[in-house]
């Protein structure tokens, strides 16, 4: 962010160009990515929410059609729309897309900046495999299905992503992967290796 200015009624931020567009349109066009781009998106969106969670920024929407593309295909966090800057932390409001959406704010509980940490494991895995992990036909299932925490792997996930991911997506906020431990992670390692 560049800068920002505001009036009665918006805020308008000063955001750097993204000539490559919605990293949304990218994944819907080729269906998933591979495990290296996964695992460099997956690396940069990190130590972007790191940054953020540092200012006391929470996100509370991340996803594809939130993420924008730099000239050097780098990604970009955007849309900060449901974001709040909480230095007290713990949050009640149900917000942010059905599909990325954690077991805590499902269950109407307290939340912090882990949702983004939840989020995060949501975006691997659809980057990986095409689709959210807790995708269903009706919203019920699906807010079932993320209080379970109840992932269908498809055949062929590999083991190291099946565990960046189950790190990622844990019932318990305060048992979820830290975030500067994601570009640690063997399945970011094996895969950035000759980046």
């Amino acid at each position: 962010m560049y800068g920002y200015f505001y009036d009665n009624k918006n805020i308008y931020l000063i955001l750097e160009y993204s000539p490559g567009g919605e990293l949304y349109k990218k994944l819907t066009a080729k269906g998933r990515f591979s495990e290296r781009t996964s695992a460099r998106f997956i690396s940069d969106l990190s130590q972007a929410m790191k940054y953020c969670h540092n200012k006391h920024v929470i996100h509370r929407d991340i996803k594809p059609e939130n993420l924008l593309l730099g000239a050097k295909n780098d990604v970009k966090i955007a849309d900060f729309g449901w974001s709040v800057h909480a230095p007290t932390s713990r949050r009640n409001t149900l917000c942010g897309t059905l599909d990325y959406l954690p077991p805590e704010m499902v269950e109407g509980r307290e939340h912090d900046e882990q949702v983004d940490t939840w989020a995060l494991g949501v975006l691997l895995y659809e980057f990986l495999v095409g689709v959210p992990p807790f995708e269903t036909e009706s919203h019920s299932a699906t807010y079932r299905r993320i209080q379970r925490v109840d992932i269908r792997w498809p055949t062929g996930m590999p083991e190291d992503a099946r565990d960046l991911i189950g790190k990622l997506l844990k019932k318990d906020p305060t048992k979820r992967l830290p975030l500067e431990s994601i570009p640690r992670h063997p399945f970011v390692l094996r895969n950035l290796r000759d980046s």
